[in-house]
């Protein structure tokens, strides 16, 4: 029995050791979620968050002030694992003490409970100056008394919690009402507009047959009188071209027959030719009277239903100025031709000897606008067809010209493009754009004010990526234009 206790004694103070390492030096209590920063003391994460809250990226350590960066909290997975051995190894001590907890410092059973610093102490404990002064009872009638009280809160808690269950359940029953309507009024909705088309189909099918018919019998008309026409233009021409001839002949001749002659251009006088019929004509008005009412219907529809693109269209694109863009050929890259009014340009495999100035771009397949911005809200529009591979956006006045570069914001460039079908910003690593956008046109809208451009789907005005500008006072900012393989337009 002696051997046993002083074996459990000797366990305590190795637990005492262990128990000093593994507390947190800033809440004093075991670690939790345990991390090691750059000078080697290790820490709570939450504790280290906490108390470096509000720095910057670099603070010192709480224990030995040692400058460290705050992003390097690396977790220390031995320390954490060395927390779990230690409680299994306190639970032995306690199992060898005769599941009686120890007093780290004293190595004596904790029968007491300190009451102001709500912890369990040992006898000498009681007796020291850190708790003389203190209220202390038994620890069996402070855990009953406690018992008592967190009894009283878990029946609080398990009343909210069923509380919250309740809600819960009526929530998601509601929830799924709605999920329910919801998929009910789509039902309805694909089903109305799906019999809505075939109707629409069939009067549009059913219209243009008998557009057809009209036609037709319209233009059977008209070819029966173009051969009529062209009958009586034969006989009259040769009826012309023998009078002439007979009025070329001596008198005795001329009057051969006379009589016969002024009878033959009676009969070849001009015949009307054959009118639309009143009944055709009335099918025609019918038709025409129809088609007024079938696109008033479809007008007051499409009032019914005001179209959320011409709702994204005056939001987004109300404030800015049309701009009438043109393009710079002193800045244009030898490769690329540009039309007489500077409003397209394409690429050639040729390159054109043109002068070596400071503004040309000598190697990316680049061209500048000749319009530059220090201020105000713009906007302009680029047709960039549905092939090849393109780059539009604007760019600083400074922007690099000879050389290579990299097109992103960091060289003074905010872009979009194209490539091999794939679309993206010219961000600082690039930025992919949906793969439903497939633009034919690009709206480029600069707001100097702001600092931002913002490129739209001039489609449907949905607008596709915004860049901040990093905008240089006084510097203007210019459209830019990249060209590979295919051919640019600018538009208003």
């Amino acid at each position: 029995m002696l051997h046993c206790q002083e074996r459990a004694m000797a366990s305590e103070n190795l637990m005492g050791s262990l128990q000093y390492e593994a507390t947190c030096p800033i809440c004093l209590g075991d670690f939790k979620d345990p991390v090691i920063i750059d000078c080697g003391h290790n820490f709570c994460r939450a504790c280290i968050v906490q108390c470096w809250e509000g720095s910057g990226t670099a603070a010192s350590c709480p224990q030995c002030r040692e400058t460290v960066q705050q992003r390097n909290l690396r977790p220390n997975r031995q320390l954490a694992n060395v927390l779990k051995i230690v409680k299994q190894l306190n639970l032995q001590v306690m199992k060898d003490a005769g599941g009686e907890r120890m007093c780290v410092e004293h190595q004596e059973p904790l029968k007491l409970f300190c009451e102001e610093d709500q912890t369990p102490i040992c006898l000498v404990c009681d007796r020291s100056r850190t708790h003389k002064a203190h209220t202390v009872v038994p620890i069996e009638e402070a855990a009953q008394e406690y018992k008592e009280e967190i009894q009283a809160h878990l029946k609080t808690l398990r009343k909210e919690r069923e509380k919250l269950l309740g809600f819960k359940v009526t929530g998601e029953e509601k929830f799924q009402e709605y999920l329910i309507q919801t998929q009910t009024e789509r039902q309805k909705l694909v089903s109305e507009f799906q019999q809505l088309r075939q109707f629409l189909e069939e009067q549009e099918r059913l219209l243009l047959a008998q557009l057809e018919k009209l036609d037709k019998e319209i233009g059977k008309i008209q070819n029966e009188n173009i051969t009529k026409f062209s009958e009586q233009i034969s006989r009259l021409s040769e009826l012309i071209s023998e009078l002439e001839r007979k009025c070329q002949k001596p008198a005795s001749e001329f009057l051969q027959d006379f009589k016969s002659t002024l009878s033959r251009c009676e009969k070849g006088k001009f015949q009307q030719p054959v009118e639309i019929s009143p009944e055709l004509e009335k099918r025609l008005n019918d038709f025409a009277q129809k088609n007024i009412a079938v696109m008033e219907t479809l007008r007051k529809f499409k009032d019914v239903l005001p179209s959320e693109v011409e709702t994204r269209r005056g939001k987004s694109l109300g404030s800015y100025r049309l701009v009438n863009v043109t393009l710079d050929p002193d800045t244009a890259h030898p490769q690329l031709i540009l039309s007489e009014d500077r409003k397209s340009v394409r690429w050639e495999d040729t390159r054109q000897d043109l002068p070596h100035n400071p503004e040309r771009f000598d190697t990316e397949i680049c061209v500048l606008g000749c319009e530059g911005f220090t201020s105000g809200r713009h906007c302009w529009g680029v047709e960039v067809g549905n092939r090849g591979s393109w780059a539009v956006g604007v760019a600083r006045e400074s922007v690099k010209r000879k050389g290579g570069i990299s097109p992103n914001s960091e060289q003074g460039i905010w872009a979009v493009e194209r490539c091999w079908d794939q679309f993206q910003a010219l961000t600082s690593p690039r930025t992919p754009l949906p793969m439903c956008w497939d633009p034919r046109r690009i709206r480029v809208c600069l707001d100097c004010e702001r600092g931002q451009v913002t490129f739209f789907d001039a489609g449907d005005e949905s607008p596709l990526f915004t860049f901040p500008l990093a905008l240089v006072p006084g510097e203007k900012i210019r459209p830019w234009f990249w060209v590979g393989g295919s051919q640019l337009r600018l538009s208003p």
